[in-house]
């Protein structure tokens, strides 16, 4: 909720108004939040007694009736607006579908909407409330890691436009988020390891303590969804509370002072220089968790050269993306994606570089005299470097899939219709690093997506990742899918 204060004065001319906006939101850590004894999400909604909820349509496949039974279980009429939500399709049409939902249902201005689901969800639901009636309130239940750790802090909201990233927004806060990290279990490796990328970017620069934890358990976090997997071990499912809470407390202190992003060196932003051109640039783009990993390693290199942490520190960073798969290099990571990055990001920043890098590890220093010459000797470095570790620092499961697109669904018909073209792709361009001769960087991009596709299992549980064990047959799709994607890549 927000109250303005403001006083008008006169001036020699005219008027002046000072004011400020009093913002106020609630984070509550609940497993279970579709749990009919769990009472807290209901209760939001009994002065209503009805609900209109917006989410993901393989959010609802798999969790659709849990929610019907809850909000029935408390007399709650339940309408629900199933969408398909991805980067290609967080859209001005998308965002006009959430805000059509909400005119049939006839929803009040103080009325909360309810947007479940990953950041793209809530990213696109919450500036449709943003912009109806210029303010209409909503309540965030994350179920992805990003969803959880990052998009659950910030109050921005946001569609795509054109070729650019979040180019149409505002900054809205929800008036409650509920934090249900048992939504883990239904969520791939591949997305964990997306979103284990956001606590490597906030404990490298801003809290020791969680990334002495992430080092020390990091596989086991990834491979039982931060402990919320069956047969997870008390200790690891410790360790990773302490991590989320902790993180999520970290990132909130360091954004609250800024909500508006009126001042823009901020520590978060640490990943976030290069990354928002170099995502899209490959023909399949890159997750994000590992766009900005690659700009974190490389933010690392140029800190080390710097002697801003110890060649020890620079390798205990590089080793923690190696452990968790993520990405550290990228054929397309070159000179001239530095060129570009940086003169884009300057725009965004006022002018000035302001990259986030780690001063030692736990602490942050903002770049903003770096020469071009700088840049670039610090990306050979980083690519020499690259070459002694697996894949040259290439990570798994890279690229988005149909989990992430937001095109496609858990069906059998969908499976069906693309398991044969899927099948003949992957055994054409799936045979590790490919057979098909092709020239230069596509053959290398090629080989690599085309490995997720012939792996298919990569795709396995849906959209925002989401899917049950039972399932994996038909989500196989998205694997599929990807390795269709890999030899589109690789043949041309």
């Amino acid at each position: 909720m927000s109250d303005m204060k403001a006083t008008v004065a006169e001036t020699k001319n005219g008027f002046r108004v000072d004011g400020y906006e009093r913002i106020s939101y609630d984070f509550t850590f609940l497993d279970g939040v579709f749990d009919p004894e769990n009472s807290d999400l209901a209760d939001c909604y009994k002065a209503w007694g009805r609900v209109l909820a917006v989410t993901d349509l393989n959010i609802y496949n798999v969790y659709g009736q849990q929610m019907e039974k809850y909000f029935e279980h408390y007399g709650l009429k339940l309408q629900i607006h199933k969408t398909k939500i991805g980067e290609k399709a967080k859209t001005i049409p998308t965002f006009l579908s959430i805000v059509d939902s909400m005119t049939e249902f006839g929803i009040y201005r103080k009325e909360p909407v309810l947007v479940v689901g990953g950041g793209l969800v809530t990213d696109v639901a919450g500036f449709a409330c943003a912009a109806y009636r210029r303010n209409t309130n909503f309540i965030r239940v994350p179920t992805t890691v990003i969803g959880l750790i990052d998009a659950s802090v910030s109050i921005k909201v946001a569609v795509n436009y054109g070729n650019y990233k979040n180019r149409l927004g505002a900054y809205h806060a929800p008036i409650h988020t509920f934090l249900d990290f048992t939504f883990l279990r239904t969520l791939p490796i591949a997305q964990i390891r997306n979103g284990f990328a956001e606590l490597i970017k906030i404990s490298t620069c801003s809290h020791l303590d969680t990334f002495e934890l992430l080092d020390k358990y990091c596989e086991e976090l990834i491979e039982t969804g931060f402990g919320r997997a069956d047969g997870s071990s008390q200790e690891v499912r410790e360790a990773a509370d302490k991590i989320n809470k902790e993180g999520i407390h970290e990132m909130l202190r360091l954004e609250t002072p800024n909500l508006h992003e009126i001042g823009l060196d901020r520590v978060i932003a640490y990943g976030h220089t290069w990354s928002p051109l170099h995502e899209l640039v490959p023909e399949t783009p890159l997750r994000h968790g590992h766009a900005i990993s690659i700009d974190m390693a490389y933010s690392a290199t140029l800190a080390n050269m710097r002697k801003l942490i110890t060649d020890q520190e620079h390798r205990r960073i590089l080793d923690l993306f190696s452990r968790a798969g993520l990405s550290m290099d990228h054929i397309q990571f070159d000179e001239e994606i530095l060129d570009k990055g940086t003169a884009a990001i300057l725009k965004t920043r006022d002018g000035k570089l302001r990259a986030a890098v780690p001063n030692p590890i736990g602490s942050c220093t903002f770049l903003n005299d770096v020469s071009a010459e700088e840049l670039n000797a610090a990306l050979r470095k980083h690519k020499e470097i690259m070459k002694g570790f697996p894949r040259n620092g290439e990570g798994l499961e890279a690229y988005v899939d149909a989990s992430d697109t937001g095109y496609t669904e858990n069906n059998k018909k969908e499976v069906e219709a693309t398991e044969k073209a899927a099948q003949e792709a992957g055994d054409l361009n799936g045979t590790m690093n490919g057979s098909i001769q092709v020239k230069g960087d596509a053959r290398k991009k090629g080989a690599s997506n085309g490995i997720n596709g012939v792996n298919g299992a990569n795709g396995v549980n849906g959209v925002n990742g989401h899917g049950k064990l039972d399932e994996k047959i038909a989500n196989g799709v998205n694997g599929l899918t990807n390795g269709v994607n890999g030899f589109t890549n690789g043949a041309h």
